[in-house]
């Protein structure tokens, strides 16, 4: 008896496209949990971030034909899962007109204070949808301000002034945190 657990990434794919429904439970359950928290801190709402995670493992079933393998599965599972979350809630997304801000970097300093992470996820789940899209994309997803530009059709001017004021007014709700 084999256990798709142990199968290389490889195998896993093939046995996934080949609907072996045990490779796509094991394909599943390897990602879900990581998925879940970007579509959390995308959507900032936990019934949202359900729909994007059954939304987008049926895109990635449906296409995981299509994967050329030049990444990781895990990298291009998160691009389908991010883009699913973005479509979410590009609805309702605001984006602030952008102003006159310095092209300084703001960073929040997080080492010098022992920070409640549950206090950390709130805060960042207050932010505007604007605001909070593009901070989870670049402080916590890393992705560059041109593809987040390119992901939400707004200018890279406009996702650097979103991330600065995100900075800011995370940094004003922190700096009433009580330690």
């Amino acid at each position: 008896m084999s256990f798709t657990i142990s199968m290389t990434e490889a195998e896993l794919i093939d046995s996934c496209i080949a609907n072996d429904r045990k490779a796509q439970k094991d394909l599943y359950d390897r990602y879900k949990q990581a998925m879940y928290t970007i579509a959390y801190r995308i959507t900032g709402s936990f019934e949202e971030a359900e729909e994007v995670l059954q939304d987008a493992f049926l895109s990635i079933f449906r296409n995981l034909s299509k994967f050329r393998r030049e990444s990781t599965l895990g990298a291009w599972i998160k691009t389908i899962v991010v883009r699913t979350a973005l479509k979410k809630v590009k609805k309702k997304v605001y984006f602030e007109p952008i102003e006159d801000y310095h092209q300084r970097e703001d960073f929040i300093n997080w080492g010098t204070t022992s920070l409640d992470t549950d206090y950390l996820e709130k805060a960042i789940n207050s932010l505007p949808e604007g605001y909070r899209a593009v901070f989870v994309l670049v402080e916590i997803e890393g992705y560059p301000h041109k593809e987040i530009a390119k992901m939400l059709n707004i200018s890279e001017g406009t996702s650097k002034s979103q991330l600065f004021h995100a900075k800011k007014k995370l940094r004003g709700i922190l700096e009433h945190y009580d330690r």
